[in-house]
């Protein structure tokens, strides 16, 4: 029988990760859609529309991840979002963009692009392992202990 306290505490951590990453956009969107605008991939009302709405997602799927509610669909949201976000730096690498992923603050030193990369790649391996485990879950539960007889029979 495999052990689940691996699986719960990359679960757990990265939703405390992406919670943690959602509470600077949420306080300051004007200057996480500086950050989203910076990468040159989105036209400007779409910066500020993903300003306004990617924050809450994230902080959403966290809170699910940690509260251990809907995780399937948390952690897939999670994994499609690192998804983007990767391929989304990688471009901003090739075209040689000088920015910062505007993943965790909205201001102070940057974040060299090839660090958040190689960051974003662990998010996506820690996302595997959780959709991995909650897979077998659902094929095959940890099995329940009985209920204790009635008392009398």
């Amino acid at each position: 029988m495999r052990s689940p306290i691996l699986p719960l505490a990359l679960r757990v951590a990265l939703g405390a990760v992406f919670i943690y990453a959602a509470i600077p956009k949420i306080a300051d969107p004007v200057a996480f859609a500086g950050s989203v605008a910076a990468y040159r991939i989105l036209p400007y009302f779409w910066s500020y529309l993903t300003a306004a709405v990617l924050p809450f997602l994230e902080l959403v799927c966290g809170v699910l991840l940690i509260c251990g509610i809907r995780v399937r669909s948390g952690a897939l949201i999670i994994g499609m979002l690192n998804l983007v976000f990767m391929v989304a730096l990688a471009s901003a690498m090739i075209r040689g963009l000088d920015i910062d992923c505007g993943c965790f603050r909205q201001d102070g030193s940057k974040t060299a692009p090839w660090v958040a990369l190689v960051r974003d790649a662990l998010f996506l391996l820690m996302t595997a392992v959780v959709l991995r485990h909650e897979r077998l879950q659902a094929r095959c539960p940890l099995p329940q202990s009985a209920p204790p007889p009635p008392v009398g029979e």
